[in-house]
């Protein structure tokens, strides 16, 4: 497989003059298909749920190439479209009082947690222009997190009936990476969320994708990766497994106005 990983470019003016127009080109003689990455930094989870809703609008009508959000969370709870409220082990009220926001969403999955410390990835990928087939697409985001926890001396594996990204800790499979997606006309939304340093007590409000088994960080596992590294390390890997040109466009962390 080929793949490429281009530098960055600076999009500092605001959010919109970093993600409105595919303003990167594909770097000369690339024969990939292209992808732009944006670091969108710090962002509540309803402001990213409305931006990813635009663009995969504007990805449907060819308006913009792929891309591939990357943010982290303020402490947030959010239930699939397929979640179970014994999953959640605290009224969304208690929640609240925990400074803690819980948002039920169109993904795939069950319950799950995102707050600093992660890495969560956004795709808004075409499968037409890739394969046509979800599990496939599932799988491939398997091999993304895989391959870019790899470059940092860990392990990473499939757990059989689970989605999502496994790690052997002391006592036993720990997941250290979770999936939902949502694909609407073959056009991706939502995505992974990397635990990278997160407190990880925030998820004893929960069972994490409905599983009663242990949650993990790559800190936990006793790697010193930064957040930069790890995003660098995800780009790599993403354009490996779906053979694609990616871009990072580095966007503004601070964002003032949508």
């Amino acid at each position: 497989m080929r793949d490429e990983f281009v530098g960055r470019a600076s999009a500092c003016g605001g959010l919109e003059s970093a993600i409105q127009v595919g303003g990167l080109k594909p770097a000369a003689g690339s024969s990939l298909p292209y992808i732009e990455l944006h670091d969108l930094g710090r962002i509540r989870y309803a402001e990213a749920f409305e931006i990813q809703r635009d663009l995969v609008e504007r990805r449907k009508r060819g308006e913009i190439p792929d891309q591939f959000l990357i943010v982290e969370h303020p402490p947030v709870v959010t239930m699939g479209r397929n979640g179970h409220n014994e999953n959640l082990l605290a009224a969304p009220e208690l929640l609240a009082r925990a400074g803690i926001e819980f948002h039920q969403t169109d993904r795939g999955g069950d319950v799950t947690y995102h707050g600093p410390g992660q890495v969560v990835g956004y795709p808004i990928f075409d499968l037409r222009e890739w394969k046509r087939d979800v599990v496939a697409y599932i799988r491939a985001l398997e091999e993304v997190l895989i391959l870019a926890l790899g470059e940092f001396g860990l392990r990473g594996s499939r757990l059989e009936g689970a989605t999502g990204v496994w790690v052997s800790a002391p006592g036993g499979p720990a997941k250290i990476a979770a999936i939902g997606v949502h694909i609407s006309r073959w056009v991706t939304s939502h995505g992974f969320a990397l635990n990278v340093d997160p407190d990880l007590s925030y998820f004893r409000y929960i069972v994490p994708c409905g599983l009663t088994k242990p949650v993990t960080s790559m800190r936990e596992m006793r790697s010193g990766a930064k957040r930069e590294a790890v995003i660098t390390a995800l780009g790599r890997s993403f354009g490996h497994v779906f053979e694609r040109t990616v871009a990072h466009v580095a966007t503004c962390a601070s964002l003032e106005k949508l």
